[in-house]
């Protein structure tokens, strides 16, 4: 009895052994399948196939109208209420009366906040890269408004032409009245815009990974797809990246709004893997967007205006000038043109309208160029990644078909 029942124990696990065989065998063949259609999506760039990568940005962006006409059609109560209050609006703004000055103040700082809040979510959304609107707009406006604050000696811009353009008050002010709080003071309404706007940035990621996870369909995204595979290697993980995107995720999902908060609160490139990791395990939205919000408009964004005023403040300027001066042999040829901008600088701030000395483009083109490459590439991103989502749902169609059959 006992050898029949040995005997029959070894078929059993024979077939356990191939059937486990049989599963990594096809988790294989999976895995390499999606690698080869991740790189074939990928090569799909404009530089290399332009024709093909155009044809698929125009019917990706025909896809995503119809969708979103479909959901507004879906909440057609609430845009129909939008309308009535824009039709309000709109009345208002065009009837004269006493009113116009409390009107033409609203339209003024609502302009002003939303060109901000646009241009951080530019800086953040999911759209292939983010345009660096910090680096490119943000920052030189704190630049530029804590060199005037110390060259004027006060913050009372006259508005107009203020924020267009920068110019002396009048009377002037005291040497010394211009504190560090006076300038953070004066830039914070932009700078809290600018740090909501990447608040909201951060949500598609965090939705599209919540609708994931409660429908059990597969996402058309490559960070979640990357995110799972990152849960499923996580015990064998060796590179540093990767223990750092797992350090994240940890500490996101153990710590909850105090984990969001800190990870939100700093300069984090990862934070994409935040935003994901909350939608996976549904955490709820206004603990992750609370967090989010708190963090990235005021605790990190105090802390970039700090960094940056400091650095732009006049003593320091005047060092750091000074210091490329000093580079031997070709010091003093750097440091006249950082010497004439300067300079030109301060002729604008005391002339409104002013005229600058010709010498003074060659920092203003070159970094006009460098904003218009950075757009261009920005641009060229969302091309390519539209492309990709189109060759994507092709071949997801193409699979789809291949297991009818």
């Amino acid at each position: 009895m006992a050898a029949n029942g040995a005997s029959c124990e070894q078929p059993q696990k024979r077939a356990g052994a191939k059937e486990k065989q049989n599963g990594k065998s096809a988790d294989s063949s999976v895995r390499e399948r999606r690698q080869r259609d991740k790189e074939e999506r990928l090569s799909l760039v404009v530089w290399k196939r332009p024709v093909t990568t155009l044809h698929y940005f125009l019917l990706e962006t025909l896809i995503k109208l119809k969708e979103w006409t479909f959901k507004l059609w879906q909440r057609r109560g609430i845009v129909f209420l939008v309308l009535v209050l824009c039709s309000l609006f709109s009345v208002a703004y065009s009837t004269e009366g006493a009113h116009q000055q409390y009107v033409d103040y609203l339209e003024k700082k609502f302009l002003w906040c939303a060109y901000w809040v646009g241009l951080g979510i530019l800086s953040s959304v999911g759209l292939g890269t983010g345009l660096h609107t910090f680096l490119l707009y943000l920052g030189p406006h704190i630049a530029s408004v804590t060199l005037a604050a110390y060259e004027c000696g006060s913050t009372d811009f006259p508005e107009p032409p203020y924020p267009d353009q920068i110019v002396c008050p009048q009377g002037g002010g005291v040497d010394g009245s211009v504190s560090l709080f006076s300038i953070m003071s004066k830039v914070r309404l932009e700078a809290c815009m600018w740090g909501a706007g990447t608040a909201i940035g951060e949500l598609p990621p965090y939705f599209m990974a919540r609708a994931a996870r409660q429908s059990g369909a597969d996402p058309d995204d490559e960070d979640y797809e990357e995110f799972e595979e990152m849960l499923e290697q996580a015990e064998g993980a060796q590179d540093f990246v990767t223990r750092a995107k797992l350090g994240v995720q940890h500490m996101v999902q153990k710590v909850g709004f105090f984990g969001i908060l800190a990870c939100a609160s700093i300069p984090n490139p990862l934070f994409d893997l935040a935003g994901i990791t909350c939608g996976h395990f549904l955490v709820p939205f206004w603990t992750f967007f609370g967090a989010t919000l708190i963090g990235k408009a005021i605790i990190k964004m105090h802390i970039q205006k700090l960094f940056v005023i400091i650095t732009f403040s006049k003593h320091i300027v005047e060092q750091m000038v000074s210091l490329i001066g000093s580079v031997p042999k070709v010091g003093p040829s750097l440091q006249k043109p950082f010497s004439q901008y300067l300079e030109a600088q301060r002729t604008k701030l005391h002339h409104a309208g002013g005229s600058a000395p010709a010498d003074e483009n060659w920092l203003s083109w070159v970094f006009e160029k460098v904003v218009l490459v950075m757009v261009c590439y920005f641009v060229t991103s969302i091309v390519n990644s539209m492309a990709q989502s189109y060759s994507k749902r092709l071949q997801q169609q193409r699979h789809s078909e291949e297991k009818t059959k």
